[in-house]
């Protein structure tokens, strides 16, 4: 399907007065997305498990039958959650619910769509489907978040119409290097780009096998033009910090006549996803609260009561909204050490080294 890409970030080209139609229906999509940033997404089994995370500040969860530890013990193949679970979840919260489907298969995301979830991942932690496509994700009303460990896969996934990229990391391992190396790359790459021309930015989208468009606006912009998670590894305060955005502090250069958004601080991630960090600790709600409980206070916002994709009906929030005190202090070092104190035990993590090449999640996909 034909499509013209446009920054969702109020950005979008108008037109008489109304936006294009396919740009707006992207930029419904990625509505949500863009009010999730500066929070964290948690993993959860049930309800109960649901609860803990939105009372602990959690802006979305993503509901799923086994935590990505679990599944790499047990093996076997992990397909999309039980819809009957995924909708007890959803009727015990108020904050979004996403789910998981595997890589390429099109059937399992029609039915998520077809129960009101909120967002699909296309995940790598579930077993393939299909060793060669991904799902297009333009054919559905409902947006998707994927996976990424390069700039060139992650434009890839934007192309099929992915609102919302994540880091890949290694799902399960308590271990967070991997997600480091992701958004390093990612950034790496970007600048590299940032600094060529036009005729050097059809070489490097030929060698990144990424579409040309995509490529030029984000050396534009200086960052992936979606809101772009760290997942993979996370599991504890100090690893949701390591992964944010200084949004405050940035340098405004001229170059090549364009002004560009350099940005200075952590490592660049619009907010981070924990997935089996939080329900494999000692003690899961109180570490939940340390990555989750913060509240402060906001200028009134927009933001969505309810969403079938066609129309989004909006509502003013409280002046205090519950946001994520490692995410939203993730440049003060006394908070991030009194959050940290006394989590009881911390997931027992695995070292990348010990895993074969067959255990590795983040190599699915392409």
């Amino acid at each position: 399907m034909a499509f013209n890409f446009s920054v969702p970030t109020n950005l979008t080209d108008i037109t008489n007065g109304h936006a294009k139609p396919a740009q707006a229906t992207f930029n419904v999509k990625t509505g949500l997305a863009q009010m999730l940033k500066g929070g964290v997404i948690m993993d959860v089994i049930n309800a109960e498990q649901a609860r803990i995370a939105e009372e602990a500040g959690a802006c979305a969860v993503m509901a799923l039958e086994r935590v990505p530890a679990d599944i790499r013990k047990n093996g076997g193949v992990a397909r999309m959650s039980d819809p009957k679970m995924i909708k007890e979840i959803k009727a015990a919260v108020t904050i979004p619910v996403m789910a998981k489907v595997r890589i390429g298969h099109f059937v399992e995301a029609q039915i998520l769509e077809a129960i009101g979830i909120d967002y699909i991942d296309e995940s790598e932690v579930l077993t393939p489907a299909d060793e060669l496509h991904h799902i297009n994700k333009h054919n559905f009303k409902v947006p998707y978040v994927c996976g990424a460990k390069n700039l060139g896969e992650a434009l890839r996934r934007i192309s099929e119409g992915a609102a919302f990229i994540r880091t890949k990391g290694e799902a399960g391992t308590g271990n967070v290097v991997e997600a480091v190396r992701h958004i390093r790359t990612v950034n790496s790459e970007i600048r590299r780009a940032a600094s060529m021309g036009d005729e050097e930015l059809f070489a490097y989208a030929k060698e990144l096998q990424a579409p040309y468009h995509l490529l030029k606006e984000s050396a534009r912009l200086g960052r992936l033009p979606v809101v772009n998670f760290a997942a993979g590894g996370v599991a504890t305060p100090a690893d949701a910090a390591l992964m944010m955005v200084w949004h405050g502090h940035f340098i405004l250069a001229k170059v090549l006549w364009e002004v560009r958004v350099l940005w200075k601080g952590q490592l660049g991630c619009d907010g981070v996803f924990v997935g089996s960090g939080i329900f494999k600790s000692g003690d899961p709600a109180k570490r939940a609260r340390a990555i989750g409980t913060f509240r402060r206070f906001i200028s009134p916002i927009l933001i969505p009561i309810s969403i079938n994709y066609s129309h989004v009906t909006y509502m003013s929030p409280p002046t205090s909204v519950p946001t994520v005190q490692a995410v939203t202090h993730y440049n003060d070092a006394k908070v991030l050490a009194n959050v940290s104190e006394d989590l009881g035990e911390a997931m027992v993590g695995i070292n990348i080294s010990d895993l074969s090449e067959d255990q590795k999640l983040a190599k699915r996909g392409w």
